[in-house]
């Protein structure tokens, strides 16, 4: 099992993670700004400004996406991590497809963001052991999957990394509650995905700044990206 190795004095790490570059991550960045967190945006660079809708739970709400020209202002301070140009199923596709989806969007977001774009989230969080060899290929350093571990420990294999728990997930706040009254040595991480489509669908954009507030400004905590927990895991 992998490690995290914390700064002196430090115990515990918080890592945001949202897909798609929608027109809803200007109010999530606000907040998550605002804050001072740190966050994981998986782009899909085939899909910039592209308009769309999207139902969640009964509710349809706005899909656009944003230009590239605003992502890069957007996600300033923060990271980008691919999510494939296109965003297809991954298990449906043959190996070239795979990584052409895969490779063409590091490429893309490495140019348009001026670093290497070497983490992911899987599209639809669909992935078998065939797309995580071919991942290895492409140099893809971590895979976000859409599975809740409910844990606060490093994956054995980041090319399959469990998040703690989507944002939507019920009992969210309890686990977070968990997590920060949890006073052991034993590095902790709170690893929290989503999509801000969904914050405007269920109405969630109090308790989002809820969580972000009481998740903030801890001295015992450290504020990372997903490739920030990656490089201090792999030392």
């Amino acid at each position: 099992m992998n490690k995290l190795t914390l700064p002196a004095g430090k115990n515990k790490c918080v890592t945001l993670s949202f897909d798609d570059q929608i027109t809803q991550d200007f109010r999530l960045v606000e907040i998550i700004n605002k804050y001072g967190l740190k966050c994981t945006f998986n782009l899909n660079s085939g899909t910039f400004e592209l308009p769309g809708e999207v139902t969640v739970n009964g509710v349809t709400v706005s899909h656009n996406k944003i230009s590239a020209k605003e992502a890069v202002e957007l996600y300033k301070g923060h990271e980008v991590a691919a999510h494939t140009v296109n965003h297809p199923d991954l298990c449906k596709l043959s190996e070239d497809e795979i990584i052409k989806e895969v490779k063409d969007d590091m490429k893309a977001l490495s140019d348009l963001f001026g670093y290497d774009v070497c983490g992911m989230a899987y599209p639809y969080g669909t992935y078998n052991d065939e797309v995580v060899s071919i991942l290895k290929k492409c140099g893809i350093k971590y895979s976000r999957t859409v599975v809740s571990s409910l844990d606060f420990k490093l994956p054995e294999d980041f090319l399959m990394w469990h998040s703690t728990m989507h944002f939507a997930d019920e009992g969210m706040m309890d686990i977070v509650d968990k997590f920060l009254n949890d006073d052991s040595d034993e590095p902790k991480l709170l690893y929290i995905w989503g999509h801000s489509y969904e914050l405007e669908a269920d109405n969630n954009w109090e308790l989002f700044e809820e969580f972000c507030k009481k998740v903030s400004g801890r001295d015992d905590t450290v504020y990372a990206t997903n490739m920030e927990v990656y490089k201090m895991a792999m030392g």
